[in-house]
């Protein structure tokens, strides 16, 4: 019994090897499907150009291929690139983007979402705008604004052309008047939020708020005393 387990004991050795072999490499020959996130580069994009729209950040591929190459790829060695090169402005469509992603020979794209990307292109321009300073809150009794002046009193916003146009002043945060007795100098950060527009330069601006004593103001009288009657306890006739 134990003669013949032993006997041709090479060639079973080597029909187990080869089994073996076979068996990695039909499982590495079977095609699956997976599933990446993949990154979009926009590339080339000229200096006074800007992106003006919406553009995803990432794609969703579906990829399929032998087993073997796809367990050995992963998202991080998969983009696609947008060549914004030789780009005037305007919109341009870009479409098959899976022919842009860079994956090794014996893999197939079976999805991209989305499958186009719309990017819009605007010129890049600047002006300066009027800086208008918030007052919030009252002063003292008896206080009130005499004037207030602000340094810079305008100050440069940059962006997309088409936004910038619409844009004709920045406001500064509120300046709180509450209980103040005197005049007085504040540091301000301005308060702008554009969608492809912002601030070039200037985050902050002084402002000087003047007071003076209301000409108008009547301060309050005190109450006279109340009157006292005494009671000499004799009854009238």
């Amino acid at each position: 019994m134990l003669g013949n387990l032993f006997e041709n004991w090479l060639l079973k050795l080597v029909s187990l090897a080869f089994a073996i072999v076979l068996w990695f490499f039909v499982m590495g020959e079977r095609r699956l499907e997976v599933a990446y996130i993949v990154p979009i580069e926009y590339r080339g994009l000229a200096q006074e150009l800007m992106i003006a729209n919406e553009v995803p950040s990432s794609v969703d591929v579906r990829i399929s291929g032998p087993r073997a190459l796809l367990m050995n790829l992963s998202s991080s060695d998969i983009s696609i690139a947008v060549d914004l090169r030789a780009l005037s402005a305007g919109v341009t469509s870009f479409k098959r983007l899976e022919e842009s992603l860079n994956i090794p020979t014996g893999l197939k794209v079976t999805r991209v979402s989305p499958s186009y990307v719309d990017v819009k292109l605007e010129r890049i321009r600047e002006k300066q705008v009027p800086v208008v300073v918030s007052l919030t809150g009252v002063p003292s009794e008896g206080i009130m604004v005499d004037t207030f002046k602000v340094n810079p009193q305008k100050v440069p916003v940059s962006g997309a052309e088409s936004e910038l146009k619409a844009v004709s002043e920045v406001s500064t945060e509120g300046v709180d008047l509450t209980g103040v007795r005197e005049s007085f100098s504040q540091t301000v950060a301005l308060s702008y939020i554009g969608k492809y527009t912002g601030l070039k330069e200037a985050k902050t601006v002084e402002v000087q708020v003047f007071l003076k004593p209301d000409p108008d103001y009547l301060p309050p009288q005190p109450e006279p005393p109340a009157e006292v009657q005494l009671n000499t306890g004799a009854n009238p006739q």
